[in-house]
């Protein structure tokens, strides 16, 4: 890896931490508040978007009279807790983490969520000071799909987007990174199958989880010096 990546670009939700049963839950309280059911479609529909993005498309659909603000001052709110106590980190992250220092390859986060969750999630874990740069899609001109965010990351980090190798977990993210000329790789999360094929399919690799990676590169090095 240290040959091939200066650079490791994280998504947060599904990628570095199993969260996104937090969204499906937040979606489902928060929107039953107005006696609104959460159809099958609306997770595939915010997909990508940015946290501002998302409370501009619900705000929109669903008539709310709060202000985009007001959404997403609630949103957070309601999943402060969450984050701060009950969110894990995906399997094996921490030890890649530390593989990835032990490298000396720079690490950032390109996220659609926001910057207090991230901060709250992150220092729960101990795990702020490992990333240099965190950016979130409502920081550059539009959220995932379109390249902003990780352009930013790479920009902030000094690295050339093709010297960057970016973690997502959804086709969105994967087609931004893809644009901003990174190579992907996806990683097992709660998608369907439909999903999962569209991953292996647009990303360049798709793992299980994070000691499959560290595995690889571990047998790969004593190759080098066998």
């Amino acid at each position: 890896m240290k040959r091939t990546f200066d650079a490791v670009i994280f998504d947060l939700d599904g990628t570095l931490v199993d969260s996104m049963w937090v969204w499906s839950k937040i979606d489902e309280d928060y929107l039953g508040r107005y006696g609104i059911e959460v159809d099958e479609m609306l997770e595939s529909e915010l997909e990508g978007m940015s946290f501002t993005e998302t409370a501009e498309y619900v705000k929109n659909r669903f008539q709310l009279e709060d202000s985009v603000e007001k959404i997403k001052a609630d949103w957070n709110q309601m999943a402060s807790d969450f984050y701060r106590a009950q969110v894990p980190l995906k399997k094996h992250v921490r030890e890649f983490l530390e593989y990835l220092e032990s490298q000396d390859i720079k690490m950032g986060i390109a996220t659609s969520n926001s910057h207090e969750l991230v901060e709250i999630v992150l220092e729960a874990h101990g795990m702020r000071q490992k990333f240099a740069s965190i950016r979130t899609s409502c920081e550059v001109e539009k959220g995932k799909p379109y390249p902003y965010v990780y352009q930013q990351v790479a920009k902030d980090l000094d690295v050339e987007p093709t010297r960057c190798l970016a973690f997502e977990d959804v086709p969105n993210g994967v087609l931004a990174a893809k644009r901003a000329g990174m190579t992907i790789c996806a990683i097992r999360d709660r998608q369907v199958a439909e999903m999962e094929e569209v991953l292996r399919q647009e990303a360049d690799y798709f793992v299980e989880d994070y000691k499959q990676i560290i595995e690889y590169y571990e047998s790969e090095h004593k190759k080098s010096y066998a």
